[in-house]
């Protein structure tokens, strides 16, 4: 069995994991200040990044030539782009917002690729890419909310198509760092820096959450985020993509909405239309297709 049918495994987990993520937060923003529950995630992770590095490669430290980078990367990956995510989601709706940061990132990453990798575009690639894309396409305009154009949303709409070139940069910059470093190593300095940033974004909202209130929902969501959402998933999909190559492995992140309809319809009896269920199998094709390699001569 071709190993790379276990990278492929990898990113549809993850994908899986940040889409059921859409869920069990909206359970959680019931709670916390979004802002707040953004830095408890990545803050709490941190101990538990700087631990398993320490036990897998014996050391935790960086080059300080590196130091600038990470922090650019933390500041742009984690800071702006988290920040960014959640203000989208704030001035437009769920389903714009949803269609806006996913559909356009791989395209994003394709482009800015040759700035960063060799990677080539191949046919395969643009084929399962489209097909992919339009699955997707149906499993977030298939709801109930469909894509609005009113010009309310228009900030909004904005902010969620800037996260997709946010997120594009972020990937790239990040694999141009594996080459040299573990996606772990690269992976904990940078969700370090950004959660630096991120800490005086909070100040004045820690007080907005009600904490002695907090029940076991609440404490589980964050669990969830910490360990499952950031530890694994980051470590997990960066060392994926760097075995696949950024431009195919960010095609992936079409199942994420998919995962967020099923969440949707587990934790909130949320519908799922025929249309939804069609594209996700269109996307699916569209991944299998991407996934298949060709032997060479």
């Amino acid at each position: 069995m071709n190993k790379k049918w276990l990278s492929y495994t990898g990113l549809v987990l993850v994908a899986v994991i940040w889409g059921a993520n859409f869920g069990i937060s909206r359970l959680a923003m019931e709670s916390f200040h979004p802002i707040v529950f953004s830095f408890l995630r990545f803050g709490v992770a941190i101990p538990f990044f700087f631990l398993i590095l320490k036990l897998t490669e014996g050391s935790i430290g960086v080059p300080w030539r590196l130091v600038p980078k990470l922090m650019l990367i933390g500041l742009l990956g984690i800071t702006l782009l988290e920040i960014t995510v959640m203000y989208s989601i704030k001035y437009t709706t769920l389903a714009n917002a949803s269609l806006l940061n996913v559909a356009p990132w791989p395209i994003f990453v394709a482009l800015f690729a040759p700035l960063f990798t060799r990677e080539t575009i191949t046919s395969r690639l643009v084929v399962g890419g489209v097909i992919a894309m339009i699955g997707v396409c149906f499993v977030i305009l298939g709801g109930d909310e469909g894509f609005a154009l009113s010009s309310d949303n228009m900030l909004g709409n904005a902010m969620a198509f800037g996260v997709s070139i946010i997120g594009a940069l972020f990937n790239l910059s990040s694999v141009s760092l594996m080459k040299q470093y573990s996606a772990l190593r690269v992976s904990t300095w940078t969700i370090l820096f950004g959660a630096i940033f991120m800490l005086p974004l909070t100040i004045g909202s820690w007080g907005q959450t009600d904490w002695q209130s907090l029940g076991t929902v609440q404490w589980l969501s964050i669990a969830y985020n910490v360990l499952i959402c950031t530890v694994l998933a980051f470590v997990v999909w960066n060392a994926c993509m760097f075995k696949v190559g950024a431009t195919r492995s960010n095609f992936f992140r079409y199942a994420v909405p998919a995962a967020a309809v099923v969440a949707g319809y587990i934790l909130f009896d949320e519908r799922i239309a025929m249309l939804q269920l069609g594209g996700a199998a269109l996307m699916a094709a569209g991944l299998v297709w991407i996934s298949i390699e060709r032997k060479k001569a």
